[in-house]
């Protein structure tokens, strides 16, 4: 393991004192798990993300069939209004 360094204010040390001491483990115990529930909870974030993203490919149509190729054209137009 790696040794840091964190400044915290005082009513968060004051409260991870208080957990460390409920569950008997070590205030450093308590950040390593915070910093890997975070981990865990932005990967899955971002692979809802995802997930949902690819559930959007086809659930769409234009009706053009040129749309691969003059895709500039039509975002001109579609920003003319």
């Amino acid at each position: 393991m790696i040794r840091t360094q964190v400044q915290l204010t005082e009513e968060q040390i004051e409260w991870l004192r208080q957990k460390a001491n409920e569950r008997k483990i070590s205030i450093s115990q308590i950040i390593r798990e915070g910093v890997e529930f975070l981990k865990e909870r932005e990967m899955k974030v971002n692979k809802d993300k995802r997930k949902k993203a690819l559930e959007l490919i086809g659930r769409f149509s234009s009706g053009l069939s040129d749309v691969s190729v003059r895709h500039d054209r039509y975002l001109g137009e579609a920003f003319k209004g």
